[in-house]
């Protein structure tokens, strides 16, 4: 009976103690109406579902415990929508056909402000191109359309890279380093070794260096380097990761009404 008894004490104070997560979310996004979403995230180098819930008349809640802070992806079906950090607290999450975000804890709140400068980026190389064609109506001559649009395409790559590595450098130890390194590297159809990936590598601390998907990530790359550069008797063909990529670019993926 007493052992029962301890049993009993000791389970509700783990239980007491364990962290949770609220997601507390709102879609304007009449496609999502009706439609089951699901908390994804990457355990032992596969993406599994964490939680799910229906959206109700625009709402829906997520809520659990946590055995330890996580970056996961919100999905519709198969489709990523975007990167939720699970931590503890109260977690808003907002959908709208004219834009999205996550809010309320101290790691989305910093994620979020990192990816509308990011998105910003964006758009304003996606304005080049209709600069260009601009450009090219009034008459202006072919060759200073390219030089202008080559310079200003360079600068704006400069400026992504630096917002994308000062994020990452100072987010090292937690979920946010090591989550928005695998977002970027998503990108790449094999694991390659890129100047601001090194940059990144040589100044990072052993925590982020041994994070899982970091790790396998870099050795992968050193190894299709060893290839390429014919240093290696392995086959030319490039290794591949295990663990994909949390959502494709870009960053957010709302489905449109």
């Amino acid at each position: 009976m007493n052992k029962i008894l301890y049993a009993s004490v000791l389970l509700a104070v783990l239980t007491s103690c364990a962290s949770t997560y609220n997601v507390q979310g709102s879609s304007s996004v009449t496609a999502l109406d009706g439609s089951k979403l699901y908390l994804k995230a990457i355990k032992s180098g596969e993406m599994r579902n964490i939680d799910s819930c229906d959206v109700v008349h625009g709402e829906f809640h997520f809520t659990g415990y946590l055995d330890t802070v996580r970056l996961a992806s919100l999905f519709m079906d198969d489709e990523s929508i975007m990167p939720v950090v699970l931590e503890e607290g109260e977690i808003s999450v907002k959908l709208d056909p004219a834009g999205h975000s996550v809010g309320g804890t101290p790691l989305n709140d910093s994620l979020y402000k990192f990816i509308d400068k990011h998105d910003q980026l964006i758009n304003r190389m996606n304005e080049l191109e209709h600069r260009q064609n601009q450009m090219i109506l009034e008459g202006i001559d072919e060759q200073t359309i390219a030089e202008q649009i080559t310079t200003e395409a360079t600068q704006i790559s400069a400026e992504e890279d630096e917002l994308v590595t000062k994020f990452i450098e100072a987010n090292y130890d937690n979920v946010l380093g090591p989550g928005v390194f695998m977002l970027i590297t998503g990108q790449y159809r094999y694991p390659v070794l890129t100047p601001q990936i090194e940059y990144i590598m040589s100044k990072a601390t052993q925590k982020f260096k041994n994070d899982p998907y970091v790790k396998e990530y870099y050795h992968a790359a050193q190894e299709n380097e060893e290839r390429m550069n014919g240093l290696s008797e392995a086959a030319a063909t490039p290794a591949d990761t295990v663990a994909p990529p949390l959502t494709p670019a870009p960053l957010t993926n709302v489905p449109k009404p």
